[in-house]
This record gives C-alpha cells, structure tokens and sequence, in this order.
C-alpha cells in the first residue's frame, strides 16, 4: 500500500535506506493496526495531537500526519506544545518546527513548573503532579478547540513499564489503557502507538535528526522506579530476546476465569457441567 518513492512533506530528507523503509512501514502498519483494533477513528473529528518534543510524540505526529496523508486516517490533526515553564526549556524549538514543518498548531505556555516545586519536597520526583497539571491542561486545550480526542505518543515498552509498576508497588493486574474516556465523559484519550516499541521510536526519531527535547529539564528524574523497572524489562530482553513482547502479547490475550478476580469472573456462580467440552472433529 505504500509507495517507497512517495513520502509526507514532514518526511523531507528522510534516510533511503532500506532498513529506514522498513522501520517506516512498520510503524505504520503497527500505528493503523492499534487505531484499528481499539476503534479510535471517528470520522471527522479532530485530535489534539500532543507534542513534547521528545523522540515519542515526534514519531508519533509523524506517523499520524502520513496516514492522514494518504487518506488512512479520516480525522483532523492539531499538533499542540504545553510549554510549562521549566528551565532552560527551548521554547522556540517546536513553533519554529512545526512552522517550517507546516504543521497546524498550538503553543500554549503554562507555568506548572512553579505550582509543582511550590508543592512537592526537592527529595522527591516532580513527575505525578506534573502529569496531572499537564493533563489537566491539555484536556482544557483539547475542549477550547472542538477536538473529541486527546492524543498521547505512550509506546508499547510504556504500557509494559506500567503494568510492572502497578503489579509490584500497586498489588494490581493494570497497564496503560490505549484508549479510555476521561473522568468528565467528554473526551478520548488515545495512545496508537501502543504496538510500537520505544526503540523504534528512537531510531525513526535519529534517522529523522528530529531537535529532541530532554525530559530531564526539572532535574527530578534520577531513581524513578519506572527507571527500576525499564532496567528489568532491559535485563530480560538481554538474556531472552524477544521478552518485551511476549508479556505484550500476554497483555492482549487475558483469561479471567484463570485469575483471582471474583468481580472479573463469577467464581460462585460456577458449577459442574456448565462448561460444555469442546466437540471433536469429525472424521472426513
């Protein structure tokens, strides 16, 4: 379906390579397989397409403008900057990207940084209310300009990060949702890079020499347990190749009768002969 000698304007320079041929089209095929299975695409509408200028939400303002290119992707994108205030954060960097880019847009400035060094301990990490300052704005922006959906550039290595937290530090089986409704039932939230991995992200993000921004501006990110965690999942993929995304896949492919959940599966209700074996096949 892609025509290797045709390309986003966004593309411009982008490596002929081979290999970056392959690492496009599959996050592409991986971006339209997750839109597709959790049903994001209303046709349409209008997502606000959050950028933070790291190697992530490049890619994915990338992947979604191309397949909104070549008529994959029937919804409106507004690519939008929450600049918070944070020092030494370039805040010419994405305007002047997106501008030259010709990528509609929205900066919106917001001095967060202040309310969460007010608010939080120097001992302790800035990232949780950070988010939810960020998000609330976001959902804010989102409502002012008539967008449905909230667009977020989580990877697959993301949702995997955050389900070992939940599992060790929270007692619970929950990762990262690739879409859910937030809490005033007004908009979406989608992550369609929930099948990419974050390796991925890194190298189209390199290949691209796309102007990252380090999400280490606050000085607070040193000893987070996701830290811990990436490590682990690090650790495993050394030793077993492959690790990251079978416990992925594992994700996808739940069985609540095999749990202990007695709210996810009616363990009281059960009785013998309920369940009818499976029928054999008949011999031809």
């Amino acid at each position: 379906m892609l025509d290797d000698n045709e390309i986003h304007p966004l593309f411009a320079g982008a490596p002929t390579t081979t290999s970056f041929k392959k690492l496009r089209k599959r996050l592409i095929r991986q971006t339209r397989e997750a839109i597709e299975a959790y049903g994001m695409i209303e046709r349409g509408a209008r997502w606000l397409v959050c950028l933070s200028g790291g190697k992530d939400s490049y890619t994915l303002l990338a992947i979604l403008t191309e397949l909104q290119w070549r008529g994959l992707l029937p919804v409106e994108i507004l690519a939008c900057n929450l600049d918070q205030g944070q020092p030494g954060f370039p805040s010419s960097v994405l305007p002047e990207f997106l501008e030259r880019m010709k990528v509609p847009h929205r900066i919106e400035y917001q001095d967060t940084y202040s309310i969460v060094t007010d608010k939080v301990p120097s001992t302790k990490t800035y990232c949780a209310l950070c988010s939810r300052l960020r998000r609330g704005n976001l959902y804010r922006i989102a409502r002012e300009e008539g967008c449905s959906a909230v667009v977020l550039g989580h990877h697959r290595d993301d949702i995997l990060e955050t389900f070992f937290l939940n599992l060790f530090h929270g007692g619970k089986l929950a990762a990262m949702p690739p879409k859910l409704v937030n809490d005033k039932g007004d908009l979406f939230v989608y992550r369609p890079l929930a099948h990419v991995a974050e390796v991925d992200c890194e190298k189209f993000a390199a290949a691209m020499k796309y102007p990252i921004i380090p999400c280490d501006l606050c000085g607070s990110q040193d000893g987070l347990q996701r830290q811990q965690i990436k490590r682990l999942l690090d650790g495993w993929e050394t030793n077993s190749p492959g690790r990251r995304q079978v416990i992925f896949k594992a994700l996808t492919n739940g069985n609540p009768s095999h749990l202990l959940d007695p709210a996810m599966f009616d363990f009281a209700g059960l009785r013998r002969n309920s369940i009818k074996p499976a029928e054999k096949p008949k011999n031809p």
